[in-house]
């Protein structure tokens, strides 16, 4: 049961008021990352169980110039349930208006990134984890989106820029204030990018401060972490990125372990395989065959990753230069592992018998 029986209770959150508000049931969530989260992988994440979901993050300007790709980017699941659109950017006019543009695409929800680390985004566009130096542009940026969709806005960001800004309670009390329905904080500072260990117990700090929801995020590898972030955070939910790698029923796998203590197994390899194929395809449809056979490359190596011959089979993808042939790869390698489960599972029932 790892750290369960020590953990909050995981229950169903309620954002916003009115016909706009959300509920989420299990708040247990996929991360917005920029080439993973897309539309394929969300509506699979969301059918496999995710609470929610988010997109990949967005940029306002490009948003409000309704660029074709980032329209593509912005697209809802379609799935039933609440869905999210990430906006960053500097400027309370255009990230107002380009919540105004998700929304009218579909949007449920407009998430606000104060967290993204990367350098042409914090440095060169003084957007992303760079406004939690400013807070008092934070609070322009917040109270603009706010008051220009009817849906709930969250935020998402860091512990602070780095380890002598540690604001990230200060600046969720400012979101409250501006009307923020929820806040997620990953366990870093902008300075430690991805380095290190996520600070679950920092979190605690911002739960602290404010009465609305707050997830936590950072390291959620396994369900005891996910188990181990809430009892140190006391958040009230969890967000999952690099978790779900290869592994979009994990999310689904941590809510139920979260709500019940019980421990779900991942999908026997029949099931992998049939979902990696229905992922792969969601690619080709999406992003058009050669574009979607090229991001399709990473996810074949994540969902293979650790089964018997796979450095192998992640070499012939990458060299493939056909979409059918991928397929025919992708049933090449599972075919014989899933007959091998199939004999051991009959030996074992034989010698039980």
């Amino acid at each position: 049961m790892g750290n369960y029986d020590n953990a909050p209770v995981l229950a169903a959150l309620t954002l916003g008021s009115g016909g706009t508000a959300v509920r989420i049931e299990r708040p247990v969530i996929l991360a917005p990352m920029s080439g993973v989260t897309d539309l394929p992988f969300r509506r699979l994440a969301k059918q496999q169980g995710a609470g929610l979901v988010v997109s990949e993050m967005i940029a306002s300007w490009a948003m409000v110039r309704e660029n074709r790709t980032t329209l593509r980017m912005a697209e809802v699941d379609g799935c039933g349930g609440p869905a999210s659109v990430q906006l960053a950017g500097c400027d309370p006019a255009a990230m107002a208006e380009a919540a105004r543009l998700a929304v009218g695409h579909g949007a449920d929800l407009i998430d606000i990134n104060f967290g993204c680390p990367v350098k042409k985004v914090a440095v060169g566009q003084t957007a992303g984890s760079a406004l939690m130096k400013d807070e008092v542009a934070t609070a322009r940026i917040l109270e603009a989106t706010v008051k220009a969709v009817p849906v709930p806005v969250t935020l998402k960001m860091r512990m602070g820029w780095d380890h002598a800004s540690l604001n990230a309670p200060a600046l969720a009390q400012i979101a409250e204030r501006c009307g923020i329905a929820m806040v997620t904080v990953h366990g870093r500072t902008r300075q430690q990018f991805y380095t290190g260990s996520a600070d679950w117990a920092f979190v605690a700090q911002v739960k602290a401060a404010v009465s609305i929801p707050v997830i936590v995020n950072g390291d959620i590898l396994t369900l005891d972490d996910a188990a181990e972030a809430r009892r140190q955070s006391g958040a009230d939910g969890v967000m999952i990125g690099r978790g779900c790698y290869g592994r979009p029923w994990f999310p689904a796998q941590a809510a139920e372990f979260l709500a019940t203590g019980r421990r779900l197994p991942d999908p026997d390899l029949t099931e992998q395989k049939r979902i990696l194929l229905v992922h792969y395809e969601a690619m080709l449809t999406h992003l058009g065959r050669e574009a979607g056979m090229r991001v399709a490359r990473k996810h074949v190596a994540w969902y293979s990753h650790g089964l018997y011959g796979s450095s192998e089979f992640r070499a012939s993808v990458n060299r493939c230069t056909d979409a059918d042939a991928v397929t025919a790869l992708i049933h090449r390698f599972y075919d014989p592992l899933i007959e091998q489960a199939s004999c051991q599972i009959r030996a074992t029932q034989a010698i039980a018998a």
